[in-house]
């Protein structure tokens, strides 16, 4: 691909001077005697040295807990061990703030508002925390929850994890067998969960639902119904076993918190694989390696800061909730939205933003890119004048949304596209707060992460696009996957490619200046006549066409090769003329290449989504071929499935 020679921003000296990142720097000099300078420099370092980085980062981080004199055991993946003499609590490293100053501000749409304070937090936190005690629940406990983006959540998760139990959790719009193919795996001795939820305007509440779930987890022994919608004691009175929250927190006073000190890798979430291919892997994070890992990204990369205002537009079936939370970590207030992020108007968010002042505001590439089909230009309509940082996920950004977000939303603003996942609940690549930004890249790899693009043959690519691969181990693997005693799951996940080196699935790309662009997921890719393509860089080109709206991009099995298939969702009013149809494939040649083009263009009225959002291609491409999709259940919109199945245009 082409990459642009001059970046969108850059910061300035001042700003740059006064980054935690350069403090960091300073730091690792002092200790190790070196001469970094650069992120890049400061990267390498983090690579060659990495028991002093990640003792160091303890240290300048200000984890509580007892760190030990030993950084890393084994060094090998999987198995690595890091900070085996380490004890922390998680939530006791959240609960770091106290006083009347924000710890959480939340918004449901226009239908609820509420702020706690670190002193209202710590208070809530605690006569939760009582209650869970007395209810059994301590070290190794799964907590279930299946609750929207409350404070509530945030309340009952930390005071789970304050016991040592282990925490997981999916959104209240999740089908029962979703729900069930997930925390009927783990087993939760307690599931939590809301009286219903709102989702752009419409009331939905969830009673029958949740006793048709109920039914069905036997291991939990009391379930705890949250308020949302009014409903919270009369749901909890039909339910087996139910408790409403208020009437659970009136049973006790605040008192002292107290926090189980545990090994580094003690369980702390359970998050899950979007399930499309098979019932959901479960996925198991250590509270020492998520809670660095966080701290590193949210500290150095986004420069978070005490007192500052943190929004991540989430779910919390997606693992941007659990980085977000984390941001209290760094005595950072977080600001909570839940339902749609375009009502009850379409600045909502922005809207947010502005009242409350967020310095960073975190969304996916899908909302920036409905914006701007949307017109919205907030730099003309709100104050973001706080917003130091903008970041994107869940889909390559494309290079017209850095345009849109340079010229519509804040042309002073650092934007990182960032990229990872739930297999690491954080990211592999990311921004870099004190270097520039060019369009359509993300800026580095994370420190301490040995991050490469590989060939085919297991040999590093300089240039054009691999397999992101990470060839050294890094705190943040998974400890193990739920019922996978051997390891078996595991290693097929990500080390059967190239045995002891991490592959992510990703198809990458090194730029010109270091950093990396991502380019889908290289399971999804298109192999026409041999020649590997990634959907992303169909996507950009194709999404710029004002009549579409979204599109998903399959290979399709056909007269012994691969053909591309692009199915596009329109505009209202909008119809797949041949005119539209060379439209875009004119913007595909010219703006990817000849081999992107597809050769079927068919127009649907929806596209299939994972319920965080993303595009499901390879159950589209599974329908298409006559296969069985395995795990519906895990798609947002399930139905959308058999607009792709038997297609004429297809069998032509």
């Amino acid at each position: 691909m082409t990459f642009a020679d001059r970046p969108l921003w850059t910061p300035s000296p001042e700003r740059v001077a006064a980054t935690a990142l350069v403090q960091f720097r300073d730091a690792f000099n002092a200790r190790e005697g070196l001469h970094l300078e650069t992120y890049r420099d400061v990267h390498a370092a983090s690579i060659e040295r990495r028991e002093a980085f990640w003792s160091l980062l303890w240290d300048f981080a200000g984890v509580k807990g007892e760190k030990g004199s030993r950084i890393l055991g084994h060094d090998r993946m999987p198995g690595a061990e890091f900070f085996p003499e380490a004890r922390l609590n998680f939530a006791e490293n959240l609960l770091t703030g106290d006083g009347d100053d924000d710890a959480i501000v939340f918004r449901g749409e226009d239908k609820s508002a509420k702020r706690l304070s670190w002193r209202q937090l710590r208070a809530d936190v605690s006569r939760a925390q009582q209650w869970m005690a007395s209810r059994g629940i301590g070290v190794g406990d799964r907590v279930a929850a299946m609750m929207p983006n409350l404070p509530e959540t945030v309340i009952l998760m930390l005071a789970a994890t304050s016991l040592g139990a282990t925490w997981s959790s999916c959104s209240p719009d999740f089908g029962v067998r979703g729900v069930l193919d997930r925390f009927g795996q783990i087993e939760p001795k307690l599931f939590i969960a809301c009286d219903g939820y709102w989702y752009a305007g419409k009331r939905l509440p969830i009673r029958d639902k949740l006793a048709e779930i109920v039914a069905q987890l036997p291991t939990a022994e009391t379930v705890l119904v949250v308020d949302y919608l009014g409903e919270a004691a009369a749901t909890a009175a039909v339910l087996p076993r139910g408790v409403a929250l208020a009437d659970a927190l009136a049973e006790h006073e605040p008192a002292d918190l107290r926090f189980e000190r545990l090994p580094f890798n003690h369980p702390l979430y359970i998050l899950y694989s979007s399930g499309t291919t098979g019932v959901p892997k479960c996925i198991i994070h250590g509270a020492g390696g998520t809670l660095l890992q966080h701290l590193k990204e949210l500290q150095l990369n986004c420069d978070v800061r005490a007192g500052d205002r943190v929004f991540y537009f989430t779910t919390c079936g997606w693992m941007m909730w659990n980085w977000l939370v984390s941001a209290l970590a760094s005595k950072a207030a977080l600001m909570l939205f839940d339902g749609s992020p375009f009502h009850p108007t379409a600045p909502v968010l922005f809207d947010f933003a502005q009242d409350e002042r967020f310095t960073l505001f975190g969304t996916s590439a899908k909302y920036i890119d409905a914006c701007k089909k949307a017109g919205l230009r907030p730099r003309e309509t709100h104050d973001l004048s706080s917003v130091r940082l903008m970041t994107s996920t869940g889909s390559p950004l494309a290079p017209e949304s850095f345009d849109y977000v340079y010229d519509a939303i804040k042309p002073d603003v650092h934007l990182a596209s960032v990229s990872g996942g739930t297999d690491i609940v954080s990211c592999f690549v990311l921004g870099d707060p004190t270097g520039p930004v060019y369009k359509g890249e993300i800026q580095a790899p994370g420190l301490g992460m040995a991050v490469d693009v590989w060939d085919e043959g297991g040999r590093p690519l300089p240039a054009g696009k691999g397999e992101l691969v990470c060839t050294k181990a890094f705190p943040c693997m998974p400890i193990m996957f739920w019922n996978d005693p051997d390891g078996t799951k595991y290693r097929a996940a990500y080390f059967e490619r190239f045995p002891g080196v991490w592959t992510h699935g990703d198809f990458a790309e090194w730029t010109p200046h270091g950093g990396l662009v991502i380019h889908g997921r290289s399971d999804a890719t298109l192999n026409p006549g041999g020649v590997r393509i990634g959907t992303a860089e169909i996507y950009a080109q194709v999404e710029q066409i004002p009549e579409v709206v979204e599109a998903l991009a399959i290979g399709q099995d056909w007269d012994n090769d691969v053909r591309v298939v692009l199915f596009v969702r329109l505009r209202d009013g909008a119809a797949l003329t041949d005119e539209l149809q060379q439209a875009i494939r004119a913007k595909i040649r010219s703006g990817a290449s000849p081999r992107h083009v597809p050769a079927r263009i068919v127009a649907v009225a929806d596209i299939p989504r994972t319920k965080s959002g993303k595009i499901t291609e390879l159950a589209v491409r599974d329908v298409v071929h006559g296969r069985e999709v395995k795990n519906k259940e895990a798609l947002a919109n399930p139905e959308a499935l058999e607009l792709f199945r038997d297609l004429p245009a297809l069998k032509l």
